[in-house]
């Protein structure tokens, strides 16, 4: 997520008697009596990034109507509008259905949205480049909803997508979606989203895989999870951590208000939600991991937790990979989508995807 000025239209410093006690950008200010205000959606970059791609379609539907909460669907178009317009490749005359990539946006859990236009712009280029229908699912965010509301929400969604293999007002989707190659992928905070889902498939017992109800011959099986620059804490300080600049943009301060503003009142940074490998989190040796990608920055104050993650999960025998981005900083992907960098970054992620999608061995959604 890029670096921001205040957003116009945010509250001023003092509400009448109340205070501003945590202040993200002007565009989430919490009070202190514990209201919170947020500005209307931020007029963020414009007119910086592109709002459309001659060769992706798109569209927005309600994926939880009670919690407001919408998905953005892309699909590309395959053969470019220059040629025909099929929406996915074609194989003689047989249709080859494009594989999935559920996106969780980033934020610290309490900022981002699908809406967000370096987000749009870069799920834009990530299905036209990748040549996959993605799905950017939003969440309810912090401190309104503390962790880990975000969690659950990231699994409604992939139950809601499992509801559409059988949904006869999902032609749209399943026009071009292959749900039996279905990958979940996250940018920082929602990377973190796209572990904790891992876990929980993957703690699932076999037999509940095995004999679950297939309601046709297309399931929802998720293949594999991507982790960009995931948003992980903890009370001990990493190099990366205490060695990271003021100046930069996901910096430490900032880094702790975001945690202070979404895990529960009174947590630390070694709660579960944060830390993997926390006193309190969840074994993962008898987690049956999916094929994992896991990006870092070299210039990312995130890096070394990633890597410590991708280190442990590999000696515990964990289908774990690391891709890093020398000298790139945090969330270079939505900082500049059109780099390229992140063009570079969606080759690995497309590469990830064709290796792990001949696997036989997969999450079936529960």
């Amino acid at each position: 997520m890029p670096a921001v000025e205040a957003a116009t239209a945010a509250p001023p410093a003092c509400e009448c008697d109340h205070v501003v006690v945590e202040d993200l950008f002007g565009f989430l200010r919490v009070l202190n009596d514990g209201t919170v205000l947020r500005a209307p959606d931020p007029v963020f970059c414009p007119t910086t990034f592109p709002d459309s791609h001659p060769s992706v379609q798109w569209k927005e539907a309600i994926y939880d109507k009670p919690k407001n909460l919408r998905v953005r669907m892309y699909k590309p178009l395959f053969p470019s509008p220059a040629g025909a317009g099929s929406e996915a490749t074609t194989t003689g005359n047989k249709t080859k259905k494009l594989p999935v990539l559920v996106h969780f946006h980033g934020g610290g859990f309490c900022l981002g949205s699908c809406t967000w236009a370096n987000v749009h712009a870069f799920c834009l280029r990530l299905a036209a480049e990748a040549r996959a229908v993605v799905l950017s699912a939003p969440y309810r965010l912090a401190p309104e909803h503390r962790l880990p509301a975000q969690l659950d929400d990231g699994a409604g969604f992939m139950r809601w997508l499992a509801d559409q293999s059988s949904s006869s007002d999902s032609c749209w989707l399943a026009d071009a979606a292959d749900l039996g190659r279905v990958f979940v992928t996250g940018d920082s905070a929602g990377g973190t989203i796209a572990h904790h889902l891992a876990v929980r498939a993957g703690s699932v017992p076999l037999a509940a895989h095995h004999h679950r109800p297939k309601p046709n011959d297309d399931p929802v099986t998720v293949r594999g999870y991507v982790l960009l620059m995931p948003f992980f804490g903890g009370a001990v300080r990493t190099a990366s951590e205490a060695e990271c600049p003021a100046e930069v943009f996901l910096n430490l301060d900032l880094s702790d208000r975001f945690w202070r503003l979404s895990l529960p009142a009174g947590a630390t940074r070694d709660h579960p939600a944060a830390n993997p490998f926390g006193p309190d989190s969840p074994p993962l040796r008898d987690v049956e991991f999916r094929p994992v990608l896991v990006v870092v920055g070299g210039h990312d104050m995130l890096r070394d937790r990633a890597v410590d993650y991708v280190d442990r999960l590999v000696a515990m025998g964990k289908p774990v990979e690391l891709a890093e981005f020398t000298g790139e900083p945090h969330g270079f992907y939505t900082l500049e989508p059109g780099s390229k960098a992140t063009g570079e970054l969606i080759r690995v992620l497309s590469r990830f995807v064709d290796a792990s999608s001949s696997s036989e061995a997969a999450t079936t959604v529960v």
